[in-house]
């Protein structure tokens, strides 16, 4: 097959985005497909045999210049010219304005394509080409309708009115999954979710999960991890990552249980505050932009895997730290339940990890003083996390089922063209 597969940002070693784009585009190539990868800014890592073609925006968002002004001579066209003033009333534009680039340079090239993936953009121009004849295939990974709720829930004052603009690009992803053929999703829980908040008949979802690097992501025997070292990945330091959560738990844990918690991801000045209210800046670093190999490394010497989170249509980070035989501490909210479950013969009791009550911090020091205290049944649990991890969610196993699914979505457009 001739796959287009597009992002509209693709951030490489954090965030979701650029490391589902990239393992699912290597192992697709290694199925014998060809791949081109469409993106804007921040651009994907990408293997040998993936092409890349960027649509450039005008990267508002850079982490070095947040919401900057661009000059005169960098608008090229009125595409440009919304984006900005989308971003100057408050709102976010990337996904529309990225759909309309990508519409307007596959316009002359449909015929060069079997099916367009795209990749949680669900912007109009998407149904302009499905319109034009083109098959379409849209992720999902979760509805950012939960992502609205929690902020707006934690906003107050003039910050929920600029809150409530900036995800107003929600309501057109809504429209437009409603309008999509095919969607494809992460988990059961995203799925009945999209359904719930976007409206979305069932039967045009498919769900086949995430997968991970199983050969980067491997074990570290438990004798050899640090003690006492708690691992979190926040993507983003927001609400929904529940890092306020943690640090209350932590706060609350007996400081001879844990020695460290290293946090991959960028405080908020929020954070940093609660940090210093509660004593924790010499126990809690953060790290960002780690390699590949070193977050994996970092995650394999972990005692403790944590994702406090409020809400998670499927957790990428929970598998990473399965496949390295890490034992969790999870909320019961979303998609983590169905990644937690244990169905391996390793262990009759236990799954990869506890699960506790999302956003309640004396339940999440309860499970980590537990796991702290038994190394050995921390052992265990990483060794039902490798298992599932191995078994269920390596990325050839997740290329093959998203193929499946190509071929279903372009069969059923042949029939439609020849009726």
């Amino acid at each position: 097959m001739r796959i287009a597969l597009s992002s509209y940002r693709s951030k490489p070693h954090s965030g979701g985005q650029g490391i589902y784009v990239r393992n699912l585009s290597r192992e697709l190539v290694n199925l014998g497909h060809e791949v081109e990868v469409f993106s804007g800014q921040p651009y994907p890592e990408l293997d040998e045999g993936v092409g890349l073609t960027r649509l450039p925006s005008l990267d508002l968002y850079r982490p070095e210049d947040p919401f900057r002004r661009p000059a005169r001579q960098e608008f090229r066209d009125g595409i440009d010219v919304l984006e900005f003033l989308t971003m100057c009333t408050s709102g976010f534009p990337e996904p529309r304005t990225f759909s309309m680039r990508l519409a307007r340079h596959l316009s002359d090239k449909l015929s060069d394509f079997d099916v367009l993936h795209d990749n949680q953009t669900l912007g109009p121009g998407l149904l302009q080409l499905a319109r034009r004849g083109m098959p379409v295939l849209t992720t999902i990974h979760h509805p950012i309708s939960q992502d609205r709720r929690l902020e707006l829930a934690d906003a107050h004052g003039w910050s929920k009115i600029t809150k409530r603009r900036w995800y107003g690009f929600v309501a057109m992803q809504r429209r437009v999954a409603q309008r999509c053929e095919h969607l494809l999703t992460v988990s059961e829980q995203s799925a009945r979710d999209i359904v719930t908040d976007f409206g979305v008949r069932p039967e045009r979802l498919d769900v086949v999960p995430v997968g991970v690097d199983v050969d980067t992501f491997t074990p570290m025997p438990y004798a050899d991890r640090v003690p006492g070292r708690l691992v979190a990945i926040v993507s983003a330091d927001v609400p929904l990552k529940g890092l306020s959560v943690l640090i209350a738990a932590l706060s609350r844990l007996d400081r001879a249980r844990w020695s460290e918690l290293v946090v991959v991801g960028t405080p908020s000045d929020k954070t940093q505050k609660a940090l210093a209210d509660a004593g924790l800046l010499d126990r809690v670093r953060f790290e960002q932009g780690l390699p590949t190999d070193e977050l994996a490394a970092l995650m394999a010497s972990a005692q403790v895997h944590v994702v406090p989170s409020l809400y998670e249509g499927f957790s990428l980070p929970t598998v990473e730290a399965m496949s390295c035989g890490t034992a969790l501490v999870a909320s019961r909210v979303g998609a983590l339940p169905e990644l937690l479950a244990s169905t391996s013969a390793i262990s009759q009791g236990d799954g990869p990890g506890l699960l506790v009550a999302p956003g309640d911090p004396d339940a999440l020091a309860d499970a980590l003083a537990d796991l702290l205290a038994d190394p050995e049944r921390c052992a265990r649990m990483g060794e039902v996390g490798r298992e599932r991890a191995v078994s269920t969610y390596s990325w050839a196993s997740v290329a093959r089922a998203t193929a499946a699914v190509y071929q279903r979505v372009i069969d059923q457009h042949r029939k439609k063209d020849s009726a």
